[in-house]
């Protein structure tokens, strides 16, 4: 596709989902740590709950929010955390919160853990999506007024593209069989490559509730970002690339980095017109690809995550 070899100098014009240009992946980090923050503190001095929809993958953003609450003594005494999914056993119950793979397990140690216990919210407004009362996060949403923000990543797992965008737009919070290219590329990335040791359920919050926020804030900064976030900028809105379904979001931002927002490879008429440049060393003719070889960057390992 044409969009994947948009140079970083034009990533973002003409993009049919807003892009916020960074510099470092910190930079990609603070700003959803601090967009978490001033939502806190705008509702509460107006006496509001803040609702948030929170990953574990992107996980950069939390060290930063962790210090900010404690620094600034800001209460989360009224705040909802409603984590995205969580991964099931084969007979479809959570995994043990113990497992290394365990959401809920992270949110405790990396999270909930490390906030000031004056701060932190009850344990019962930290959620999950619960395999055995799947309602019960949509009628949660309707009850506290619907979700402040969600805050998470861009992927490329999980796709339906045996339904149309509007159907999927429509997916409540359900149980799924994870895709083994999901599985494939998780395992990598959290478990050395054991792939049989690899959840083959989750539980997941739907497109519905997604889509349904008020703010809806994604951040990309690896190698392999650089076509996913074309893609769900400047790609067809389809069910079989979910991000896509962001462009339709009244309030949606994506937040790349240097890294990212490089092209994603050369290509077509533009690739062409690099190769015939003489002087180029071969890592600059596309030779070798970026984080290949060449001098190029060092190649990073994809961010665990479950599948959305």
């Amino acid at each position: 596709m044409d969009y994947y070899h948009i140079s970083a100098q034009e990533l973002g014009k003409g993009a049919k989902l807003p892009i916020l240009k960074l510099g470092d992946s910190g930079e990609v980090f603070y700003e959803m740590a601090a967009e978490m923050c001033a939502a806190i503190r705008a509702n509460n001095a107006a006496g509001k709950p803040t609702v948030f929809i929170c990953p574990v993958g992107p996980v950069g953003q939390y060290p930063i929010f962790v210090r900010l609450v404690n620094r600034e003594q800001l209460s989360l005494r009224n705040c909802w955390f409603i984590n995205m999914d969580e991964y099931l056993t084969d007979d479809g119950q959570w995994i043990a919160e113990e497992n290394p793979l365990s959401f809920r397990g992270f949110m405790a140690r990396e999270v909930y853990g490390k906030i000031a216990p004056e701060l932190l919210m009850p344990e019962e407004q930290r959620v999950f999506p619960d395999p055995n009362d799947l309602g019960r996060i949509p009628a949660l949403i309707e009850e506290l007024g619907g979700v402040d923000t969600i805050l998470g990543g861009v992927g490329c797992n999980e796709p339906q593209p045996e339904l149309t965008a509007e159907q999927f737009a429509q997916l409540p919070t359900r149980v799924l069989d994870i895709h083994p290219e999901t599985r494939a590329t998780n395992c990598v990335g959290d478990l050395g490559g054991a792939l049989e040791d690899m959840p083959r359920k989750c539980v997941t919050i739907g497109m519905k509730e997604i889509l349904g926020a008020r703010k809806l804030r994604l951040g990309v900064f690896r190698d392999w970002h650089r076509a996913v976030c074309r893609r769900a900028a400047y790609g067809e809105v389809t069910a079989a690339f979910p991000a896509t379904l962001a462009q339709n979001h009244p309030d949606a931002l994506l937040y790349v980095n240097a890294n990212a927002a490089q092209t994603a490879y050369w290509g077509g008429r533009h690739g062409q017109l690099l190769l015939s440049e003489k002087r180029l060393r071969p890592v600059e003719r596309g030779l070798y690809p970026p984080g290949h070889g060449g001098g190029g960057r060092a190649h990073h390992r994809p961010e665990p995550r479950a599948p959305q």
